[in-house]
Formats: structure tokens, C-alpha cells, sequence
């Protein structure tokens, strides 16, 4: 059974090691060996380790953390939906944003937003977002990614 909980310190080595292993899991058929090795290459800064205990959750199984997703409270913005690649398909991401919605719906929020990588665009179209329009992400170290910029609607 797939439980969920809100993020610690201590999870934030966990959940950047899942990250890297979940981007190159998933994304390989869609962005370039470069982009992959400069999105998933260093280690985790300060910002990071802050940013997992001021808004992450984590998916475990048997006390096991094989998932990620964090929200963004004031803005609405879902990011770092990752799963453990030996995971991958058995809901945990589904359950994260079903929770992470609520969690939303919680805060007062009436709309969320994401940029979706390119191979997970279709299964956040399952999940109710809208958006088909390419854009480029430019990440905080610096590489730019293809990525579908999405939003759905929380009004009932």
C-alpha cells in the first residue's frame, strides 16, 4: 500500500538520488544524452534540502520512499513528480497528484500549473491538465528542456 507523507530533511539525499534515477528511467527517448547528464549531474545544494522540507511529499511502501511530488502553496505549481523506476505504473504518481490536488483544493488554490516533460505530457492529459503548446524550461543550472507547460482547473 502506498502511503503519503510530507518530506523531511532526511529525505532530500533519498528523493535527489530517485530524481536522477527516475529522469534517466524516463526521459531518455525524448531529450539528448547531454541534456540528461547536465540535468542529473552534482549534488544536492542548500536550496534543494530546504526546498524538500518547506514543500515535498514523498510515496513510501513499506516505510520505503519510492516517490516524489512537491507543490508550491501560493502559486499552485506541481513540480518533481518523480517514482522509483521499479514503481513506475503501480499508481504512486497518480496518488501524488490526486493528493497533492487536494492539498491545493485545501490552501484556497482554484487552479494548478505545471511544465511537464515531454514523455509525461500524456499522462498528466489523464489526470484532467490542459495544455499542448512546446515551450523550453530553463533549469536553475542552466541547461533548457523541451517541456509542455499544463494547467488544471480545482473548481468544482
Amino acid at each position: 500500500m502506498i502511503t503519503i507523507r510530507k518530506a523531511i530533511q532526511s529525505d532530500a539525499q533519498v528523493i535527489y538520488d530517485l530524481r536522477r534515477r527516475a529522469i534517466i528511467d524516463q526521459c531518455s527517448a525524448y531529450y539528448t544524452k547531454e541534456q540528461l547528464t547536465l540535468w542529473t549531474q552534482g549534488g544536492m545544494s542548500d536550496g534543494f534540502v530546504r526546498d524538500v522540507t518547506e514543500t515535498f511529499y514523498v510515496s513510501e511502501i513499506d516505510g520505503r520512499v519510492i516517490g516524489s511530488g512537491k507543490l508550491n502553496p501560493e502559486t499552485g505549481m506541481v513540480d518533481a513528480i518523480f517514482v522509483e523506476p521499479d514503481y513506475f505504473g503501480m499508481g504512486a504518481a497518480k496518488q501524488m497528484l490526486h493528493f497533492l490536488e487536494k492539498l491545493a483544493q485545501k490552501n484556497g488554490l482554484r487552479m494548478l500549473k505545471l511544465d511537464s516533460t515531454l514523455n509525461a505530457a500524456s499522462f498528466y492529459r489523464s489526470c484532467g491538465f490542459i495544455g499542448d503548446k512546446l515551450s523550453t524550461y530553463h533549469s536553475p543550472r542552466g541547461i533548457r528542456l523541451d517541456c509542455i507547460p499544463m494547467k488544471k482547473s480545482l473548481a468544482d
